[in-house]
């Protein structure tokens, strides 16, 4: 919280230091600007030399004031980013609110766990570790959370994440450039169709034409004024013509290139300045060493390449001014030069453009995780083995706060399940997403909430909530058995860390008892390892037939002073107290 308040008040005052001289800027360069218009209407006039020269130093001083305006105004969009990015950790922090993106989105009912899990939406996992601004970072932290990786990828994504923990300006200024970005799914999508599409070089005779009928042009008009020769000036008319006819030979390739670049030019510029603070920063891991050393090519660096690329679209774009479509193409064929040049850079890099842009939101993905890491300095980087052992120390929900949260103590040896009981409100559910969250972090290479953590990763398999589907005329209870035909259809197909709450609610008592059992049985001898939660005492009977496999785990309850006291933590063996009468009594329902 220090930091961000020490950044906050930093840049608040970099941005009204830079807001005050922008405005300077602009005061002057209108006064340039009319200074520029009275000299040239006196030099018209007046037909002075004096004037003149003073009209055309305005003119300069008015070119050199735009640009610095223009570079003060990039600084101070910047700044103000970072103050608000600040604010933002700020409130975040505070408990006020969560202002990120919840990433709703990506929210698959069918998905694994990530529905169950609470992954995506509203006050969900990724809402609170998302610090991403542009879709390729957004979605790059989906997958990551959709997914679990290698051992060999985990360890390269701590020791990235572990550096870029520290790296806390580096990582805001990334991310004010990113916001800047303002793109979307859609601009993405038109940039990566812009990059498969198509365009044939132009023919040799057609750039030959193209840079002689040009020269012919100047040429005769220079002739023209030397020798004051009225048939020169029609020569030089005669190709000013011929010129606007061979552009219009190639309107079609021009409108081509105009459709599939439709938006592309502002994000392409904002992707360039991410992909150049990339390259100027020096990194030591593995991982973030590859992925900068994708954005060095022979020449120069990735984002020169790309600042190129939106100079040629903006040249191109310019096409959609009449008169000066009219002039320099008639002149020079100005917009078909750069047309050729569009091609030629495209027929080169665009087929390396989705990798490159792929380098930011993986940076963007990894920066989130490393920001969830310096917020939560407390949490620990699992350690891994191949043994499929699970062993977490004073684990906790990374979601919930500090000062609320409850942590326990958890291990499976060697396929080991867990049947879990305990009273309505006593922790169950939420120690089940304890669970799968954290096995989730850690399939990513991200920290966990817990003192010591060594995990086998695994893919995570939830069935705790289903939805009636009335489109496919579905029932509560034909949802969930589906879902469980595809856990144990996952099963058969690796092991996997199984974590099922309350399962076959929508059957009678002994169907869900008799179900529930004849589930367990089959979950194990599957090799699962896992926890399920249940009320039905009976069920926890299965871990007499099972005693090296199966064990017992609670939570319990307790009565003080007339209201019930519960303490969250897990203890072995089979819940005693129940809670569900004494509710019902207390708010007089019985």
């Amino acid at each position: 919280m220090n930091k961000y308040i020490e950044l906050k008040k930093l840049y608040s005052g970099e941005y009204q230091q830079l807001d005050k001289n922008y405005k300077w800027i602009s005061f002057i360069r209108l006064l340039v600007f009319v200074l520029f218009f009275y000299c040239g209407f006196k030099a018209l006039n007046l037909l002075s030399a004096g004037y003149t020269v003073a009209t055309f130093i305005a003119l300069i001083a008015f070119v050199v004031l735009m640009r610095i305006h223009n570079q003060l105004s990039k600084k101070r969009l910047i700044k103000e980013k970072l103050v608000e990015i600040n604010k933002e950790e700020i409130t975040y922090l505070n408990g006020d609110d969560i202002p990120f993106n919840d990433g709703k989105e990506y929210i698959d009912f069918d998905h694994f766990f990530t529905f169950d899990l609470d992954v995506f939406g509203a006050n969900s996992l990724f809402q609170n570790l998302n610090r991403t601004a542009t879709y390729p970072g957004s979605k790059r932290l989906a997958q990551l959370l959709k997914n679990v990786l290698s051992n060999e990828e985990i360890i390269q994504n701590q020791k990235a994440i572990t550096e870029l923990t520290d790296k806390v300006q580096w990582r805001q200024n990334l991310l004010a450039l990113a916001k800047i970005t303002n793109d979307n799914q859609k601009e993405y999508n038109n940039l990566l169709k812009w990059t498969k599409s198509s365009q044939d070089s132009l023919s040799k005779v057609m750039v030959v034409l193209f840079y002689l009928v040009p020269l012919l042009f100047v040429a005769s008009f220079a002739t023209y004024f030397i020798k004051d020769d009225e048939l020169f000036f029609h020569i030089a008319t005669g190709f000013f013509i011929f010129n606007l006819f061979l552009a219009a030979t190639q309107s079609k390739r021009l409108k081509k290139e105009l459709i599939d670049s439709d938006h592309i030019t502002t994000i392409i510029a904002q992707y360039g300045f991410i992909l150049e603070q990339i390259e100027k920063e020096e990194f030591k891991s593995e991982k973030l060493i590859r992925l900068k050393g994708k954005l060095a090519t022979q020449s120069d660096f990735v984002s020169q390449k790309i600042k190129k690329l939106h100079t040629l679209f903006s040249n191109v774009e310019s096409v959609q001014n009449g008169f000066a479509a009219v002039l320099f193409n008639g002149s020079f064929l100005y917009h078909i030069h750069k047309l050729n040049a569009l091609i030629k850079w495209k027929q080169q890099y665009a087929a390396d453009i989705e990798e490159w842009i792929d380098v930011i939101g993986e940076f963007e993905a990894l920066n989130s995780m490393a920001n969830f890491s310096f917020n939560n300095a407390s949490f620990v980087y699992p350690t891994l083995n191949s043994e499929w052992q699970i062993n977490f120390s004073e684990l906790g929900h990374p979601l919930i706060p500090q000062g609320s949260r409850v942590c326990n103590d958890i291990a499976f040896m060697n396929n080991s399940f867990i049947i879990l009981t305990g009273s309505n409100m006593s922790g169950k559910s939420t120690f089940l997403r304890t669970l799968g969250i954290n096995m989730v972090l850690g399939g990513i290479g991200a920290p966990v909430c817990a003192t010591e953590a060594n995990i086998h990763p695994l893919d995570v398999i939830v069935s705790m909530r289903q939805k009636d589907s009335l489109n496919e005329g579905e029932s509560y209870f034909f949802a969930e058995v589906k879902r469980l035909k595809k856990i144990m259809v996952r099963l058969d197909e690796q092991i996997c860390f199984v974590l099922m709450d309350e399962i076959l609610k929508g059957t009678n008592s002994d169907d869900k008892q008799t179900g529930t059992i004849e589930v367990i049985k089959k979950v194990i001898s599957k090799n699962a390892i896992g926890c399920i939660a249940t009320h039905d005492l009976e069920v926890c009977k299965t871990t007499d037939d099972y005693p090296d496999v199966l064990r017992n785990k609670c939570f319990e309850v307790e009565i003080i002073n007339n209201d019930l006291s519960f303490d969250y933590k897990l203890r072995d063996g089979v819940c005693k107290n129940k809670s569900a009468t004494f509710i019902m009594k207390k708010i007089e329902i019985i």
